[in-house]
Formats: structure tokens, C-alpha cells, sequence
């Protein structure tokens, strides 16, 4: 399991402009809960960095007036402005409390549909799950070699001890479809073709083989010759 060590200082205040002094001097609050009591501290936004913009799971070991804890993070407020952290909440870890995470989701083997020309199409990066400390993992493998071309891998599809799926169980995980372009290109079978019923005051074409029609005497057909 991947850890991150945050080392901070226990907040006894929480006056405005205590607040806005540590901000301004590049310091993150954070509070730490689920231990004997809840924690306010500050600490470098820097410390935090690969712990907040990567998609990746981790512990983190935060250390606080010499003493360490264990805790992983449960929300990050930002600034609807700037986009700054604004505050971190974290959940310190008890071997005998189930906790709930967001652990992202790692895609394993090549699906036999790509070979008829599909595409994956993965629709759920991360899973929301329920599970105790000792069951934590830095991600949740998804194996696809088996999906068919226009098949789905669906949330109620995974099973793994100790753990319970959150999401709604409906929502496909990931998907093998087939590209508009090919859909496109596919060939149609082609209708039988209706001879041709010649229009009004036409002729049909002769039958291969068939001797012509004799062409009609100029002026049109000869009146019989009258009798003499």
C-alpha cells in the first residue's frame, strides 16, 4: 500500500484571521477524526501534492507533535475561485471500523471484441466501496479479455471478499462497442432489382435472342388499298 508522510502542527484556534494568516503563508487546514477525539491542524500546501492530484490511492501517515497516526483522505473543500485547497478532511483508520473509500479501478487483458474491430470504453474510473483497514488496496482490478464485442462489464458483476460495492449496480464498468466508422463501412445486401415496366407509349426492349419488332412505315400504319 502506498503511504504519504504529512507533517503538521495541532490548530488550538479557529479565529478568522488565524485562518487567513496560515493561508496566506501557504498552509493547509486539515482535521483528522475517528480517533479518540477530532484533530484541527495546518501543514504545507506542498505535502499534499501527490496526495490530491493523482489518480492513485493512498494512506497517509500524519505526523503531529511527535505523535503518528494512520488516515486516508475523506474530502477537500477548494476555493470556487482560484481552485486552491481550502481544507482537507481526513479519517484516521481503526482495524475494527469499516471505513469508505473511492479506489480506482485498473483494467487488465485485451477484450477478444477489439479483435473484430471494437473499442474499450471505460465509463467508471473509481469505485465507491465499504470494507475494514486490512482490506485496502491501491486499486481494483477489472479483468476484460472476456468481453465480447458489444458486451459490458456492470458494478453487480464484481465480487471480492470483505468488500461491498456502493454504486448503483446497473452502471456498466466498461464496455467493448463497435466504432461509428465501421458500423458505417459495413456492407448492405443488396435488394433484387424489379425489371423495369416501360412507361406509357414506350416499347419494351427485346428479348436477348429475340428478332426485333418490324419498324413502323413512315406516316404511320398503311390504310388497306381501296378496291378498284
Amino acid at each position: 500500500m502506498k503511504t504519504i508522510t504529512i507533517e503538521g502542527q495541532i490548530r488550538n484556534t479557529s479565529g478568522k484571521a488565524e485562518i487567513k494568516s496560515l493561508r496566506k503563508s501557504g498552509q493547509i487546514l486539515c482535521s483528522i477524526s475517528g480517533g479518540e477525539k477530532n484533530v484541527s491542524f495546518c501543514a504545507p500546501a506542498t505535502a499534499f501534492k501527490d496526495l490530491v492530484y493523482t489518480p492513485e490511492f493512498y494512506t497517509a501517515t500524519i505526523k503531529l507533535d511527535g505523535k503518528e497516526s494512520t488516515a486516508v483522505m475523506q474530502e477537500i473543500q477548494f476555493d470556487p475561485l482560484t481552485d486552491e485547497i481550502q481544507h482537507i478532511d481526513f479519517l484516521e483508520l481503526n482495524e475494527h471500523k469499516k471505513l469508505t473509500v473511492q479506489l480506482p479501478i485498473t483494467l487488465e487483458g485485451t477484450p477478444v471484441g477489439t479483435k473484430e474491430g471494437g473499442k474499450i470504453n471505460q465509463r467508471v474510473k473509481k469505485l465507491k466501496v465499504r470494507l475494514y483497514p486490512k482490506d485496502l488496496m491501491e486499486h481494483i482490478t477489472v479483468k476484460i479479455d472476456h468481453l465480447e464485442l458489444g458486451k459490458s462489464i456492470r458494478i453487480s458483476e464484481m465480487k471480492m471478499d470483505g468488500v461491498e460495492f456502493l454504486n448503483a449496480p446497473h452502471i456498466p464498468i466498461v464496455s467493448v462497442f463497435v466504432p461509428r466508422q465501421v458500423k458505417e463501412e459495413t456492407p448492405v445486401a443488396a435488394a433484387p432489382v424489379a425489371a423495369a415496366t416501360p412507361a406509357a407509349g414506350t416499347l419494351a426492349a427485346p428479348a436477348a435472342g429475340a428478332a426485333p419488332a418490324p419498324a413502323a412505315e413512315k406516316g404511320g400504319a398503311k390504310k388497306e388499298a381501296k378496291k378498284k
